[in-house]
Parts: structure tokens; C-alpha cells; sequence
């Protein structure tokens, strides 16, 4: 029987983490929460994840530039952007990097749950 594949949010606010998280869970996919980009890094989740979900600002390594550091390594994980403070510039610049969606906050769920099954239907069946 395969695994669900593994869903990353990253979001400083503990309320955002856990809504996410029981969103995508509910979808039938294993969320994994981090307080910090730099808990994901360091985490066995990394290299198995298959999407990437995202805030913007949080202390330390912001969403984009754990994007850059992802692009740089080659690391080609689909990342959705989510912000409360949606900023034109900011937005064309991780797109133009691959991101699949920049969602600004609070974000229709349908919106996100339709990216993350895009995601998972090309990254093919779960090992």
C-alpha cells in the first residue's frame, strides 16, 4: 500500500500551521508542520516532500528565500506562497522562480486544495 505523499506547510503563526495542516490533511495527504523554514531544511520530511506551502515573513529565512536557497540546490519542489502583505514586486519575483501560487491572506481553501491536487497529480502515485 503506498504512503499519502508529504504536504510541508511553513508558517511562523501556529494558527496558520494548523489549519493548513488539517486542510491538507483532510485532502487524504500527510502534512508535516514547521515553525520555520529552517526547521524544514533540517528536518527528514525535506527530501520527501512533494509540495511546498509557504508563508512569506517569518523570522529568520523568509519563504523566498528559502525559494532561492531550493532553486539554488536544484531542488525543484513545488512551493505555494501565502502572505498578508501581497506585494506586486515580491510576487512576480518568485513566480518568475517557479512558484506554482502566491495566495494572499486568509486565502479561499478551495483555491489551495486544487493546487495541492494539481501538484500531486503530476508528481504521479505516492511510493
Amino acid at each position: 500500500m503506498s504512503k499519502p505523499p508529504i504536504i510541508s506547510i511553513i508558517d511562523d503563526d501556529e494558527s496558520v500551521r494548523d489549519a493548513v495542516g488539517d486542510l491538507v490533511s483532510s485532502l487524504g495527504f500527510d502534512a508535516r508542520v514547521f515553525a520555520s523554514a529552517e526547521d524544514f531544511l533540517s528536518s527528514a520530511d525535506y527530501p520527501l516532500t512533494v509540495c511546498v506551502i509557504t508563508d512569506m515573513q517569518m523570522p529568520g529565512m523568509s519563504g523566498q528565500d528559502l525559494q532561492h536557497k531550493l532553486v539554488a540546490e536544484g531542488q525543484l519542489i513545488p512551493m505555494i506562497f501565502i502572505t498578508a502583505f501581497p506585494e506586486a514586486r515580491t510576487r512576480d519575483s518568485v513566480m518568475a522562480k517557479g512558484a506554482l501560487a502566491f495566495l494572499e491572506k486568509p486565502f479561499d481553501g478551495r483555491v489551495l486544495s486544487q493546487l495541492i491536487r494539481h501538484v500531486t497529480a503530476a508528481a504521479g502515485p505516492a511510493a
